[in-house]
């Protein structure tokens, strides 16, 4: 079985929402992003949200606003 590449995605929160997410991974052994990644599945899944083939063109390198070359 081969590896999803992943993509980095960047956002501000606010201070407690960073204290609520350290403390939450930290209880279920997970890294901060993989503690946000199984919320949102779950959440997902719960409320049968699929993803949509258009919406992976949004996560193109030359869309992501970086202006590196």
């Amino acid at each position: 079985m081969t590896a999803e590449k992943t993509i980095a995605v960047s956002f501000r929160v606010s201070r407690r929402f960073k204290s609520l997410l350290k403390s939450a991974a930290a209880r279920e052994r997970r890294s901060q992003a993989n503690m946000i990644e199984t919320l949102l599945l779950d959440h997902c899944a719960k409320h049968g949200i699929t993803e949509a083939p258009a919406a992976m063109d949004d996560c193109s390198p030359s869309q992501s606003g970086s202006t590196k070359k």
